[in-house]
């Protein structure tokens, strides 16, 4: 299964690629619009947004070509890029997100009331576009937070922690965030129901709601980029990709709030917008050598989908300094299949404030979010090669109606580290997105892993290591529960150092069970 996986999204993506570079070199032989040729001034602290839009519906009258941007700054409000167009970025460039809401088009602009703003690029229904150069793009995404105040979690939601109201709080300051926002503009790029788009070795920065948004794109080229927002900054994410097709993300150093790479399926969000609507299969999707940060996930695939996603391979990344890692979470109808995760590092560490998460290094949840719903599954996942520091354990987390099926995990080094925060913060699982309120945020024992509710776990060469200073709380190596088709081989584990009857496995209510050395191990049946 594994290998067939790779092979098929290596053809459909080595084909892709080829189109992007076909489109850069019929790009480079075209005509240059330089913005100051129409209207825009130099570090001027007017608005640059007319000029920006003239040089660009220009080029596409021409029938394309590059639109220049200089060096200096250039403030902008809302632009809309269009079809075989490259937008240039000369080094020492900086396109500017205005401060002014009014600045940016409102989404719906015959209600005005309701301030739905779109960001700095929305660009729908265009196909061959290129943003590239040695230039930056700032969002001025600061300048819409209360920098002196926190997002804090009331007592509703801590009331089933393990600290209850002091869950994540702190004496005094902001912490970790997440910052109180103030009304901002939202995705800082929106490219929705787009073909054979190109980011390239260009520098985002400080964005105010999602950064990079893909809705409905096919054949989506990201490559080479800095994108560093604050880390502070809830809803900041790096990159969503939803409902998309053939996509490759590469080279680049993300560095945000919220989660650095999204992968869902979503046809529509909340209020976001940018969405089609559209019901079809999100597939074909790699991400390889990069390097995230995030308060939130690294790489997060799922969540509300209403379309399936599937075919994804992650290869090559480190993951530092995150709240989780890699997490694939299933909350709707749309399912998770066929994703590869290879040599891969992972760091992560407990926060204070209302960021989701807990410090796990691997989430993957199946639990119900939306009633009167057909839950989706989430089947065939490979961890190969994976090297974790993290401050919670590993979590598979399924649930009677959606049992995960099929979790392999190969050549696996994990290290359980202690926390500072553990007094605030540790001895929980967070599974929000849940309906079930009971469910959401919870205090609960924490083994190396967890699993219930799945359906073929297979392990082979797994080694777990805890740190000595670890709370009473961490417990055993594994833990099984509501369980078939377990396979478990050169298993090098323990219980946790501080556990009261803690063992290497605990089994409980499960068949199909093999191992190659059933010492410490303890199986169980629950009436």
């Amino acid at each position: 299964m594994y290998q067939s996986i790779v092979h098929f999204l290596k053809q459909n993506l080595l084909c892709a690629a080829m189109l992007f570079l076909s489109v850069t070199c019929v790009f480079a032989q075209q005509s240059i619009f330089n913005i100051t040729d129409y209207g825009a001034v130099v570090n001027s602290k007017l608005p640059a947004t007319k000029a920006l839009q003239n040089a660009i519906d220009a080029c596409s009258k021409s029938g394309g070509g590059t639109v220049f941007i200089p060096s200096g700054t250039f403030i902008i409000g809302t632009v809309h890029l269009q079809s075989h167009i490259t937008l240039y970025l000369q080094s020492g460039s900086i396109l500017k997100g205005s401060t002014h809401l009014s600045d940016y088009e409102n989404f719906f602009p015959d209600t005005p009331f309701i301030p739905i703003h779109k960001g700095m690029f929305f660009t729908e229904n265009k196909e061959d576009i290129i943003i590239t150069g040695e230039g930056r793009i700032d969002g001025s995404g600061i300048f819409f937070f209360d920098t002196t105040k926190a997002k804090k979690l009331d007592s509703i939601a801590t009331r089933f922690t393990r600290q209850k109201n002091n869950f994540r709080n702190i004496a005094e300051g902001v912490g970790d965030g997440p910052l109180v926002p103030n009304d901002r503009p939202y995705q800082m790029f929106v490219f929705s129901n787009c073909k054979r788009v190109s980011v390239k070795n260009i520098f985002i920065t400080d964005a105010p709601f999602w950064c990079m948004h893909f809705a409905d794109c096919d054949a989506v080229f990201v490559s080479g980029i800095r994108l560093w927002n604050n880390l502070l900054a809830p809803n900041a994410d790096g990159i969503d990709v939803t409902s998309c097709t053939n996509v490759i993300i590469n080279d680049c150093d993300i560095r945000t709030g919220d989660d650095a790479i999204a992968i869902t399926g979503y046809n529509h969000h909340f209020e976001i917008p940018g969405f089609q609507h559209v019901k079809h299969i999100s597939k074909n999707i790699i991400v390889s050598n990069c390097n995230l940060q995030s308060y939130s996930s690294g790489i997060r695939i799922g969540f509300l989908d209403q379309n399936t996603v599937k075919n994804i391979e992650v290869n090559n990344v480190n993951i530092t300094n995150s709240t989780r890692g890699i997490g694939i979470f299933l909350r709707d109808e749309g399912s998770l299949e066929n994703i590869s995760f290879n040599n891969v590092f992972i760091e992560t560490k407990l926060r204070t404030g209302d960021w989701w998460g807990n410090g796990e290094p691997i989430h993957i949840s199946a639990v119900r979010g939306k009633a009167n719903i057909q839950l989706g599954s989430i089947r065939h996942v490979f961890f190969n090669n994976i090297i974790c520091a993290g401050e919670n354990g590993i979590l598979l987390y399924g649930s009677e109606e959606s049992h995960l099926q099929d979790i392999n995990f190969n050549h696996i080094r994990f290290k359980v580290v202690n926390s500072a925060l553990n007094t605030v913060a540790g001895g929980n699982i967070d599974l929000r997105g849940c309906l079930r309120p009971r469910e959401q945020l919870f205090q609960s024992d924490i083994p190396g892993i967890l699993a219930r509710y799945i359906e073929g776990l297979h392990i082979n060469d797994f080694m777990l290591e805890w740190s000595k200073q670890l709370p009473s709380f961490f417990t055993n190596g594994l833990e099984l529960h509501h369980f078939s088709n377990v396979s478990i081989f050169n298993f090098k584990a323990s219980h946790a150092p501080n556990a009261i009857n803690g063992y290497k496995i605990f089994a409980a209510s499960g068949d199909g069970f093999v191992t190659d050395d059933l010492s410490g191990v303890k199986k169980v049946e629950v009436q």
